[in-house]
């Protein structure tokens, strides 16, 4: 699920620059993509950037042991649940509140 560009940005954003963990680091990024389809988030198949920062920062809160998990669980969570209220990013219903 989750794309050679999602990958290499959050190689990136880790300074990461070997192979080697990939298939963890996109184990993550798809966990990340499936928390979020969890919480009533619509996951656009193109990815835009909100989506993106907020599957980096799962990747970076799971990836190995890291100092700050406390803040970056935090920042992900928020940006999880701007996002299940955010237009375009969630089909509750239609605007008359009927699903």
């Amino acid at each position: 699920m989750a794309t050679t560009e999602l990958l290499n940005a959050a190689k990136l954003s880790a300074r990461i620059k070997t192979n080697a963990y990939d298939t963890q680091i996109g184990a993550l990024l798809d966990a990340a993509l499936l928390d979020m389809g969890i919480a009533g988030v619509q996951v656009p198949s193109t990815l835009d950037k909100l989506v993106e920062t907020a599957a980096i920062t799962y990747f970076q809160m799971h990836f190995g042991e890291p100092d700050n998990y406390d803040r970056l669980k935090a920042s992900y969570d928020e940006q999880k649940g701007q996002l299940t209220i955010a237009t375009g990013y969630t089909n509750w219903g239609d605007s008359d509140g009927q699903i």
